[in-house]
């Protein structure tokens, strides 16, 4: 059975949430995770620092290199894989996980938001790909997984919040165009969840704590993007998954132990049709 044992896993993003749940995935196998984010001390509302996620790998079994880096900054981007290839030695992975969000409609976002969202979403998948690709290249086990969502152009994921929805698509067209160009050499996949996940940016812009108990566990799409970069990335290149169906792809069929508070109705997230009564059931 295919494992990252041994394997280098550069995440974006890395310090909490869905990215840091990645890395402990990763680490479970004896991975190396270079964890990359830009908070080195404890914030009054954000839980975790680069530096307490790369203890929590460690603890998990795998080795830690935590980075501080500013993704907008291309430079800070290369000076950190090149760390990260003077430690380990390669990278086989990079995980586009780092993401900034503003569900307000055009009125309302401020042209500064609207850069954050268009240097951190779209254009730092690009900045982190084009860094790390050289070394992808030389790997035996290239993979590029994006945490962006399937492209729909239905009206209905643009209304109220375009500037958000373009961001995401970005990335997610980064993932359509650079498994084209680099078919057969590097893996290039989305992955999206089906439903909320009980991260702070869920609490804090989806209806506070009570949107946290209609949510998902943030190890579900830890898993899902374990189950994928396990995959030949010569073979499985191109595709948008959604957490659940890779999981049931690998037989993985109840998902209750995901649930923040299993029996509760989930939190359908953005960009994908609405949870059925089984899959919020299984």
């Amino acid at each position: 059975m295919t494992t990252l044992a041994g394997k280098t896993i550069f995440i974006t993003g890395a310090s909490r949430g869905i990215g840091k749940a990645v890395a402990l995935r990763a680490a479970r196998d004896g991975a190396n995770v270079v964890i990359t984010g830009k908070t080195t001390a404890a914030h009054p509302t954000l839980p975790g620092t680069i530096h307490s996620a790369a203890e929590e790998v460690e603890a998990a079994g795998g080795q830690a290199l935590a980075i501080q880096m500013d993704l907008r900054d291309e430079d800070q981007v290369a000076a950190a894989v090149q760390a990260a290839v003077e430690r380990f030695g390669g990278i086989d992975v990079l995980v586009n996980n780092a993401s900034a969000i503003r569900l307000t409609g055009t009125l309302h976002t401020p042209i500064k938001r609207l850069d954050l969202m268009w240097q951190v979403n779209a254009r730092g998948t690009f900045v982190a790909s084009q860094a790390c690709l050289p070394w992808l290249l030389r790997s035996p086990w290239p993979h590029v997984l994006t945490m962006s969502p399937p492209i729909d152009l239905d009206p209905k994921w643009f209304r109220g919040h375009s500037a958000y929805t373009v961001a995401k698509y970005g990335m997610s067209m980064f993932t359509l165009g650079m498994a084209a160009e680099f078919a057969g050499k590097v893996a290039f996949n989305s992955l999206w969840p089906r439903t909320a996940i009980a991260t702070a940016a869920v609490e804090n812009l989806l209806g506070g704590k009570a949107s946290l108990t209609r949510s998902r566990k943030p190890t579900i799409v830890a898993d899902a993007a374990h189950a994928i970069l396990c995959r030949d990335p010569m073979s499985h290149s191109g595709n948008f998954y959604l957490d659940d169906e890779v999981l049931a792809e690998e037989g993985v069929v109840d998902l209750d132990a995901y649930a923040v508070t299993p029996g509760v109705p989930l939190l359908t997230d953005f960009f994908v049709a609405p949870v059925t009564r089984s899959q919020a059931a299984s």
